[in-house]
């Protein structure tokens, strides 16, 4: 009502301020709608089976056998480097590796390829040293049996687009964040040699699930209101880049099974964002995810002598390999 000796209020003013709560409003919105990648496309589930006992086997011999796995313990990584190249080969993978010298000693990683030659080709990596002593179940032997699983199913599918698959070294302190990441040197020789490179998949720690409320933390507490606060799903990491590729794993991913799939595009500056070898697909130019169980912000065994293969979860971890691979598979045969 208005009161004699007040300015009446303008109707353009508040419009005005209607406008800006609006596009405040939809600004929120989008950025949520980029964060997330939310989808209602669904695909077939997958008639694919994996022995989880297969994935079990592997995280043993790279955490108890070959442990442990880091920089200056070089035998125990050639047998692990060993290792992965015999189970890649037997998968009918095109075996070849990338040897490189750092202080004075030479480390490889281990490369191996599935389908036709193509213009260009999509990258599934994982990498298998470990950090200082410690067993290294989850990070990142958990990710090296989903590559080594992965290779036999490529080995029996019909592919229109290469694959290649590679076992990284040197991702672990003191190298990380370094030109001498395995991954810094494969994903630089791509780009030297003008290699087209569709996406690239980081398998980093993908075993460890938890169905007990408040098990799973986040960087920032906002990140709750979008986010479950229960560790029993897996998760899709990418910039804002990234984005059609994060939605592409996460719809054939959350088709394949029914463990649940959630997304984050943020960022490349956002904590946490580029804590694995996706990272060096990024200053290559390249588009790339991390599949991550969350790490730290889940297992807090992590980088410890906790992480032990005796704390994962087998089953799950076989169904983020099944759901990887029928992304990789739709994405390889999306024009054929």
């Amino acid at each position: 009502m208005y009161r004699w000796g007040e300015e009446p209020k303008s109707g353009k003013s508040k419009w005005i301020g209607l406008s800006v709560v609006v596009l405040l409003a939809a600004g929120f919105s989008s950025m949520v709608v980029m964060t997330i990648q939310p989808s209602f496309k669904q695909y077939p589930p997958t008639e694919k089976q994996l022995d989880p006992a297969r994935l079990r086997t592997h995280v043993a011999m790279l955490s108890e056998t070959f442990a442990p796995r880091n920089y200056l313990c070089r035998r125990n990584l050639e047998k692990t480097a060993g290792y992965i190249s015999n189970h890649l080969a037997r998968a009918n993978g095109q075996m070849s590796r990338q040897v490189y010298e750092v202080e004075g000693r030479k480390y490889r990683n281990v490369i191996a390829v599935f389908g036709p030659e193509t213009e260009s080709r999509i990258v599934v990596g994982a990498h298998y040293d470990g950090c200082g002593n410690t067993p290294g179940a989850d990070d990142n032997a958990s990710g090296v049996a989903g590559l080594i699983e992965l290779a036999y199913l490529l080995g029996q599918a019909e592919l229109n687009q290469q694959v290649e698959l590679v076992a990284y070294t040197l991702e672990e302190p003191p190298f990380f964040r370094t030109g001498d990441m395995g991954s810094a040197r494969h994903a630089y020789r791509c780009r030297q040699n003008n290699v087209g490179i569709e996406g690239m998949i980081s398998l980093e720690m993908i075993g460890y699930f938890s169905d007990k409320a408040g098990s799973q933390h986040f960087p920032s507490p906002l990140l709750k209101l979008f986010y479950p606060d229960t560790g029993n799903f897996i998760a899709i990491i990418g910039s804002m880049g990234d984005r059609k590729l994060a939605k592409e794993m996460k719809v054939s991913m959350r088709s394949a099974t029914d463990l649940p799939v959630h997304c984050m595009c943020a960022p490349k500056g956002y904590p946490g964002i580029d804590f694995s070898d996706h990272r060096n697909y990024w200053n290559n130019d390249y588009t790339a995810v991390m599949v991550t169980d969350t790490a730290f912000m889940r297992n807090f065994g992590y980088h410890g002598s906790a992480d032990t293969v005796d704390t994962l979860d087998y089953d799950r971890m076989a169904k983020v390999v099944l759901g990887v691979y029928e992304a990789v598979v739709r994405m390889a045969n999306e024009d054929g």
